[in-house]
């Protein structure tokens, strides 16, 4: 999906000034455990389903929505695993500027629904499925980071989402 029209509209009211945006980060698994991943057509990196969240859009139906787009795969989010904040502005090549706060949900496919990964749209060059343990390389930074959300959003007994707060 391009960029969302209502960063464009924002655009030129502020320019390439920084931007606090809403993202979202979708690790899906389908029955038999394997984790969608997809290759980025920019840095050809591997990472988990990312997009952004559109005004009044709920976070959890912007990571089926995403992940439809980007994959073609039906799927259900099950847990909010945890929220993370980009820890450096990001700088596009057109010099835009943004800071995320990251949604990230572990969800599954959906039994009925598509379940074949194929490339939705322009953003990615390959997508598929993928054992936890032996996913594909490279992975991108924003991937690893997040993956280590879920890995500790998973072996919790509890299920509650994982966060961050600075201590004093």
């Amino acid at each position: 999906m391009p960029t969302p029209q209502f960063i464009l509209d924002l655009r030129r009211h502020i320019g390439h000034a920084p931007l606090w945006l809403s993202g979202i980060t979708a690790f899906v698994q389908n029955a038999e455990g394997k984790v969608l991943m997809a290759q980025r057509a920019d840095t050809h990196e591997w990472a988990l389903i990312y997009g952004i969240t559109e005004p009044g859009e709920e976070p959890a139906d912007t990571a089926r929505r995403e992940v439809a787009e980007e994959t073609e795969i039906d799927c259900v989010p099950d847990y909010l695993a945890g929220t993370t904040t980009d820890k450096k502005m990001l700088h596009y090549p057109n010099g835009d500027e943004a800071l995320f706060i990251n949604l990230i949900y572990v969800c599954h496919t959906v039994p009925d629904g598509r379940c074949t990964p194929t490339i939705g749209d322009h953003e990615n060059i390959a997508s598929g499925w993928f054992d936890l343990d032996h996913l594909p390389q490279p992975l991108a930074q924003s991937t690893v980071e997040r993956l280590q959300v879920i890995q500790q959003f998973l072996q919790s007994d509890d299920h509650h989402a994982v966060f961050q707060w600075t201590r004093e």
